[in-house]
């Protein structure tokens, strides 16, 4: 089971990537043409995230009333519900990176798999951004 479980996570990655680098998400230039509404706006990836909401919304749905996955895995999805101060702030800071860069983490695995200089910055970035939450947790829960 554990291997049919690898095996479909490696399928799941794959087809993501793939649908990324189709897609033009994985272009830094073509996000950062759809992130400038004041100058050239490419509406192109606003066809792509609707796509994708539009999948996505049915097979949440559904997920929701399962208590377990196809491969008999428990259900895990997101349970919060409530927009406090932790989240606005990483909101912000994944939007200001976002906008920055042209890149988000999923991207940045398709461009670092690509040999990308900007994918391996990116991921280093968020590597370093990710151990400085953690450090950031464990000080201020002492």
């Amino acid at each position: 089971m554990r291997l049919l479980r690898n095996l479909a996570a490696l399928a799941a990655g794959l087809l993501f990537g793939l649908g990324l680098i189709v897609s033009g998400m994985a272009d830094p230039a073509k996000v950062l043409g759809f992130l400038d509404l004041a100058g050239q706006w490419d509406p192109s990836l606003a066809l792509v995230m609707g796509g994708a909401i539009a999948i996505g919304l049915p097979a949440f749905t559904l997920a929701r009333k399962r208590q377990r996955t196809l491969l008999g895995e428990p259900m895990q999805l997101p349970t919060a519900r409530t927009i406090d101060r932790r989240l606005v702030l990483g909101s912000l800071l994944f939007g200001i990176g976002w906008g920055i860069a042209g890149i988000c983490p999923g991207p940045a695995l398709v461009l670092l798999g690509m040999a990308s200089g900007k994918g391996l910055a990116f991921v280093l970035a968020m590597v370093a951004g990710m151990l400085l939450f953690r450090w950031n947790e464990r000080f201020w829960a002492k």
